[in-house]
């Protein structure tokens, strides 16, 4: 049997993801055989069988071995987001002797078809997608190639066998709208990410929620989709304001940003309009980023564990490469709100 691809020779012992190439399947497959679990088909259970019996020296796999080569693949590299993402993965692969490759892929043909050759030049082991929604071309190289693959904060529906690391967006949001709501604000307007972020769908809905339970009504426009950058930020607190003063409609006595990035923006936007955070205007982020606790006021926040997830997703990932099932697949962890000075009574 040939070794499986991208990988290297490291001893005699026959791992099941060897046995997964050979037979076709998922490394996943080969544990729910070898443990006599359900969810196989009888034609695939076979299938995996027949290989087991001409190799009869299986044993359960051992933890990884030194000198794995893992790709962490981040959109965006220029964000204290990804550096949060970048340090949680690094800490846990290097304890296990992995080397850890950074890519920056965006959803860009040429780009994609060149980190694909890079992984065989790199002879990967394994591959953590951040912020991402593998693309079927993606899929079928990252199988074809025998490599396991952890998503983390997934843009949108992954397949049901690919473990997924994520955070309850939805929950959290509610938690800082209804933060907002019990200090007496009703004039609140959420400024979200990206439109077709599984995430940032998930934190509009929560503020919604939380604004319908309080019998409040979202005006038009005080709901504003963009993207998760400072740059987005200003655009939408401009537009937002903007939109108010042309319409001779109050402006919002409090704003929720979907990201610290964003809420950051809307502080300085509103500062550069006369207006003071948060005597005027209370602002609250997504995320709590290490430089929220240092701004003028430090903001108010939900708090994303971002370098726990990356961590949990590296450790996901190494349980793939030892041969290991990773039940459930997916994983949410809490998001709960840091109350700092950025938040407080609406004015009057």
């Amino acid at each position: 049997m040939q070794p499986y691809p991208g990988a290297r020779q490291r001893d005699a012992l026959l791992t099941s993801r060897m046995i997964a190439v050979e037979a076709g399947v998922s490394a996943a497959t080969v544990s729910k055989v070898l443990n006599r679990r359900p969810g196989v088909s009888p034609a695939t259970r076979e299938r995996v069988e027949q290989v087991l019996s001409r190799h009869r020296d299986i044993r359960r796999p051992s933890p990884p071995p030194p000198g794995l080569i893992v790709d962490l693949v981040l959109n965006d590299l220029d964000s204290q987001w990804s550096a949060q993402v970048v340090a949680g993965a690094c800490e846990v692969l290097q304890a296990a002797g992995a080397t850890m490759a950074v890519s920056g892929l965006q959803a860009e043909p040429a780009r994609t078809a060149a980190w694909l050759g890079q992984l065989r030049e790199r002879r990967c082991d394994g591959v953590i997608l951040v912020a991402s929604e593998p693309t079927p071309r993606q899929h079928l190289a990252l199988a074809s190639r025998g490599l396991p693959v952890v998503v983390m904060d997934p843009v949108g529906a992954v397949d049901a066998g690919v473990p997924t690391i994520g955070a309850t967006n939805r929950a959290g949001a509610i938690a800082a709208t209804e933060h907002l709501l019990a200090l007496g604000h009703r004039r609140i307007a959420h400024l979200a990410g990206p439109s077709h972020f599984q995430s940032s769908r998930a934190r509009a809905d929560g503020f919604r929620t939380a604004m319908e339970r309080a019998g409040q009504e979202v005006p038009h426009g005080w709901l504003r989709f963009g993207a998760f950058d400072t740059a987005a930020g200003r655009a939408q607190a401009l537009a937002l304001l903007d939109d108010a003063a042309r319409t001779g409609q109050p402006p919002p006595t409090a704003i929720f940003a979907a990201s610290d990035h964003q809420a950051l923006s809307v502080c300085t936007v509103l500062r550069e309009r006369g207006l003071r955070v948060p005597d005027d205007v209370s602002v609250v982020g997504f995320d709590d980023l290490p430089l929220t606790g240092y701004g003028q006021p430090p903001l108010t926040t939900v708090r994303q564990p971002v370098r726990e997830m990356a961590a949990l997703a590296a450790r996901t990932l190494l349980r793939l490469v030892a041969g290991e099932t990773v039940d459930p697949p997916r994983v949410e962890v809490r998001t709960p709100l840091v109350e700092r000075q950025s938040t407080a009574p609406p004015p009057g």
